[in-house]
């Protein structure tokens, strides 16, 4: 419960720092990331708890995917922007956990 209520909050956050910073030309975007492949992520691949109680291999995917995705957020000019962005592995079981 405390995950979600927290990721709610930013992105409650997200909208609201995108709604002020506009009088100063500040552009405000959320990037939520799925089993990039990292060390953090490394033992997904073997198997982890899955929320039936299972132990199961999850898909990663390239950390470079999300790099390229800030990338294009940052490099975007103040007239348009990306509120919000969701990068994870193509096949993970659940769709915006991560």
């Amino acid at each position: 419960m405390a995950y979600t209520a927290t990721k709610h909050a930013l992105t409650g956050l997200t909208k609201a720092l995108s709604l002020d910073g506009r009088p100063y030309r500040i552009a405000v975007g959320q990037i939520d990331i799925g089993n990039a492949a990292t060390d953090m992520t490394e033992r997904m691949q073997s198997g982890i708890l899955q929320a039936d109680g299972r132990l199961a291999s999850e898909p990663v995917m390239d950390v470079a995917d999300v790099a390229r995705t800030v990338r294009h957020m940052a490099e975007l000019p103040l007239e348009a922007n990306v509120q919000f962005a969701t990068v994870l592995a193509t096949n993970m079981p659940y769709i915006g956990r991560g």
